[in-house]
Protein backbone atom coordinates (compact mmCIF):
# COMPACT_ATOMS: atom_id res chain seq x y z
CA UNK A 1 0.00 0.00 0.00
CA UNK A 2 2.76 2.35 0.84
CA UNK A 3 5.14 1.52 -1.77
CA UNK A 4 2.17 1.77 -4.38
CA UNK A 5 1.62 5.76 -2.59
CA UNK A 6 5.20 6.77 -2.65
CA UNK A 7 5.05 5.30 -6.05
CA UNK A 8 2.39 7.38 -7.28
CA UNK A 9 3.69 10.34 -5.58
CA UNK A 10 7.13 10.29 -7.12
CA UNK A 11 6.14 9.53 -10.80
CA UNK A 12 3.63 12.43 -10.58
CA UNK A 13 6.07 14.67 -9.24
CA UNK A 14 8.26 13.84 -11.89
CA UNK A 15 5.31 14.70 -14.66
CA UNK A 16 4.32 17.82 -13.37
CA UNK A 17 7.20 19.66 -11.86
CA UNK A 18 8.10 21.41 -15.44
CA UNK A 19 8.18 24.50 -17.09
CA UNK A 20 5.31 24.45 -19.02
CA UNK A 21 1.71 26.72 -19.97
CA UNK A 22 -0.46 25.18 -17.04
CA UNK A 23 2.31 25.92 -14.30
CA UNK A 24 3.51 29.70 -15.77
CA UNK A 25 -0.12 31.01 -15.44
CA UNK A 26 0.13 29.33 -11.89
CA UNK A 27 2.91 30.97 -11.26
CA UNK A 28 1.88 34.42 -12.50
CA UNK A 29 -1.60 34.30 -10.88
CA UNK A 30 0.64 33.63 -7.97
CA UNK A 31 2.16 36.35 -8.18
CA UNK A 32 -0.30 38.92 -8.67
CA UNK A 33 -2.12 37.23 -5.66
CA UNK A 34 -5.58 37.08 -7.57
CA UNK A 35 -7.76 34.28 -7.35
CA UNK A 36 -4.79 32.03 -5.68
CA UNK A 37 -7.02 29.58 -4.31
CA UNK A 38 -9.83 28.67 -6.86
CA UNK A 39 -6.86 28.59 -9.78
CA UNK A 40 -4.91 25.88 -7.72
CA UNK A 41 -7.99 24.08 -6.68
CA UNK A 42 -9.02 23.79 -10.20
CA UNK A 43 -5.85 22.63 -11.62
CA UNK A 44 -5.59 19.81 -8.64
CA UNK A 45 -9.05 18.69 -9.11
CA UNK A 46 -8.46 18.47 -12.86
CA UNK A 47 -5.24 16.00 -12.48
CA UNK A 48 -7.28 14.17 -10.06
CA UNK A 49 -9.89 13.37 -12.50
CA UNK A 50 -7.84 12.62 -15.22
CA UNK A 51 -5.79 10.20 -13.00
CA UNK A 52 -9.05 8.82 -11.73
CA UNK A 53 -9.85 8.09 -15.37
CA UNK A 54 -6.81 6.64 -16.28
CA UNK A 55 -6.40 4.28 -13.47
CA UNK A 56 -9.94 3.13 -13.97
CA UNK A 57 -9.37 2.09 -17.36
CA UNK A 58 -11.65 4.27 -19.05
CA UNK A 59 -8.23 5.81 -20.88
CA UNK A 60 -8.61 2.88 -22.95
CA UNK A 61 -11.88 3.70 -24.39
CA UNK A 62 -10.24 7.26 -25.19
CA UNK A 63 -7.35 5.68 -26.75
CA UNK A 64 -9.77 4.12 -29.01
CA UNK A 65 -10.78 7.63 -30.63
CA UNK A 66 -7.27 9.06 -31.41
CA UNK A 67 -9.36 12.01 -33.30
CA UNK A 68 -10.06 13.44 -29.80
CA UNK A 69 -6.53 13.61 -29.44
CA UNK A 70 -6.14 15.55 -32.15
CA UNK A 71 -9.15 18.02 -32.10
CA UNK A 72 -7.22 18.99 -28.37
CA UNK A 73 -4.02 19.09 -30.22
CA UNK A 74 -5.40 21.60 -32.60
CA UNK A 75 -7.39 23.87 -30.39
CA UNK A 76 -4.52 23.68 -27.93
CA UNK A 77 -2.14 25.32 -30.05
CA UNK A 78 -4.66 27.84 -31.42
CA UNK A 79 -5.75 28.75 -27.97
CA UNK A 80 -1.60 29.05 -26.73
CA UNK A 81 -0.99 31.03 -29.85
CA UNK A 82 -3.54 33.51 -28.43
CA UNK A 83 -2.25 33.27 -24.90
CA UNK A 84 0.98 34.16 -26.01
CA UNK A 85 0.22 36.95 -28.41
CA UNK A 86 -1.81 38.60 -25.23
CA UNK A 87 1.65 38.25 -22.92
CA UNK A 88 3.44 39.97 -25.77
CA UNK A 89 1.46 42.44 -25.76
CA UNK A 90 1.50 43.40 -22.36
CA UNK A 91 5.59 42.60 -22.22
CA UNK A 92 5.29 45.33 -25.21
CA UNK A 93 2.97 47.72 -23.97
CA UNK A 94 1.94 47.31 -20.28
CA UNK A 95 -0.97 49.35 -19.39
CA UNK A 96 -0.30 50.83 -15.70
CA UNK A 97 3.20 50.87 -13.85
CA UNK A 98 2.93 48.63 -10.71
CA UNK A 99 2.51 50.13 -7.05
CA UNK A 100 5.35 49.09 -4.63
CA UNK A 101 4.24 47.89 -1.47
CA UNK A 102 3.77 44.55 0.49
CA UNK A 103 1.13 43.28 -2.16
CA UNK A 104 2.77 44.42 -5.62
CA UNK A 105 0.77 44.60 -8.09
CA UNK A 106 1.25 43.80 -12.09
CA UNK A 107 1.32 46.13 -15.22
CA UNK A 108 -2.39 44.93 -15.82
CA UNK A 109 -5.99 45.47 -14.67
CA UNK A 110 -7.17 42.49 -12.79
CA UNK A 111 -8.75 39.32 -14.47
CA UNK A 112 -11.95 38.41 -13.56
CA UNK A 113 -12.52 34.93 -11.78
CA UNK A 114 -14.25 33.83 -14.37
CA UNK A 115 -11.36 34.65 -17.09
CA UNK A 116 -8.59 32.79 -14.83
CA UNK A 117 -10.74 30.25 -14.19
CA UNK A 118 -11.49 29.86 -18.09
CA UNK A 119 -7.86 29.71 -18.75
CA UNK A 120 -6.87 27.74 -16.56
CA UNK A 121 -9.79 24.84 -17.43
CA UNK A 122 -7.92 25.71 -21.02
CA UNK A 123 -4.24 25.32 -20.43
CA UNK A 124 -5.60 22.59 -18.47
CA UNK A 125 -7.86 20.46 -20.67
CA UNK A 126 -6.51 21.02 -24.48
CA UNK A 127 -3.21 20.42 -23.36
CA UNK A 128 -2.60 16.93 -25.01
CA UNK A 129 0.23 16.27 -23.16
CA UNK A 130 -1.81 16.05 -20.14
CA UNK A 131 -3.88 12.85 -21.46
CA UNK A 132 -0.92 11.05 -22.73
CA UNK A 133 0.71 11.52 -18.88
CA UNK A 134 -2.83 11.09 -16.77
CA UNK A 135 -4.44 8.66 -18.80
CA UNK A 136 -2.38 6.59 -20.42
CA UNK A 137 1.21 6.61 -18.53
CA UNK A 138 0.04 7.10 -14.96
CA UNK A 139 -2.50 4.13 -15.77
CA UNK A 140 -0.74 1.93 -17.01
CA UNK A 141 1.60 2.73 -14.31
CA UNK A 142 -0.75 1.84 -11.79
CA UNK A 143 -2.04 -1.56 -13.74
CA UNK A 144 0.82 -2.69 -12.74
CA UNK A 145 0.12 -2.21 -8.83
CA UNK A 146 -2.89 -4.34 -9.03
CA UNK A 147 -5.26 -3.82 -5.95
CA UNK A 148 -3.20 -1.51 -4.81
CA UNK A 149 -3.24 0.75 -7.87
CA UNK A 150 -6.44 3.35 -6.20
CA UNK A 151 -3.47 3.88 -3.55
CA UNK A 152 -0.72 4.69 -6.18
CA UNK A 153 -3.61 6.98 -7.71
CA UNK A 154 -3.89 8.41 -4.63
CA UNK A 155 0.05 9.30 -4.72
CA UNK A 156 -0.19 10.78 -8.14
CA UNK A 157 -3.54 13.11 -7.25
CA UNK A 158 -1.23 14.09 -3.47
CA UNK A 159 1.73 15.13 -5.81
CA UNK A 160 -0.22 17.06 -8.25
CA UNK A 161 -2.25 19.02 -4.92
CA UNK A 162 0.97 19.76 -3.24
CA UNK A 163 2.28 21.17 -6.42
CA UNK A 164 -0.18 23.46 -7.82
CA UNK A 165 -0.28 25.00 -4.06
CA UNK A 166 3.10 25.27 -3.20
CA UNK A 167 3.86 26.70 -6.55
CA UNK A 168 0.81 29.04 -6.19
CA UNK A 169 1.27 30.28 -2.88
CA UNK A 170 4.50 30.22 -3.01
CA UNK A 171 5.27 32.64 -5.83
CA UNK A 172 4.06 35.43 -3.44
CA UNK A 173 7.57 35.40 -2.16
CA UNK A 174 8.81 36.17 -5.94
CA UNK A 175 6.83 39.68 -4.80
CA UNK A 176 9.68 41.60 -4.27
CA UNK A 177 11.07 40.92 -7.58
CA UNK A 178 7.93 42.18 -9.34
CA UNK A 179 8.09 45.79 -7.95
CA UNK A 180 8.83 47.14 -11.13
CA UNK A 181 7.31 47.23 -14.77
CA UNK A 182 10.67 46.01 -16.08
CA UNK A 183 9.85 42.93 -13.81
CA UNK A 184 6.97 42.22 -14.84
CA UNK A 185 7.17 42.82 -18.78
CA UNK A 186 10.44 40.08 -18.60
CA UNK A 187 7.85 37.45 -17.33
CA UNK A 188 5.46 38.35 -19.56
CA UNK A 189 8.24 38.05 -22.34
CA UNK A 190 9.49 34.57 -20.85
CA UNK A 191 5.70 33.44 -20.81
CA UNK A 192 4.97 34.54 -24.38
CA UNK A 193 7.83 32.84 -25.77
CA UNK A 194 7.25 29.53 -23.76
CA UNK A 195 3.58 29.37 -24.48
CA UNK A 196 4.38 30.38 -28.27
CA UNK A 197 6.76 27.30 -28.50
CA UNK A 198 4.54 24.97 -26.84
CA UNK A 199 2.06 25.63 -29.15
CA UNK A 200 4.81 25.38 -32.37
CA UNK A 201 5.32 21.67 -30.82
CA UNK A 202 1.79 20.90 -30.86
CA UNK A 203 1.29 22.26 -34.34
CA UNK A 204 4.29 19.91 -35.68
CA UNK A 205 2.72 17.41 -33.36
CA UNK A 206 5.04 16.97 -30.98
Amino acid sequence: MFSSLAAGLDLGLSLIVAIGAQNLFVLRQGIRREHVLAVALVCAASDAALIAVGVSGLGLVVDAVPWAIGVARWAGAAFLLGYALLAAHRAWRPATAPSVGATPSPPVTRTSLTAALLTCLALTWLNPHVYLDTLFLLGSVASTHGDTRWWFAAGAMAASLTWFFSLAYGARFLGRLFGSPAAWRILDAIIAVVMALIAISLILGG
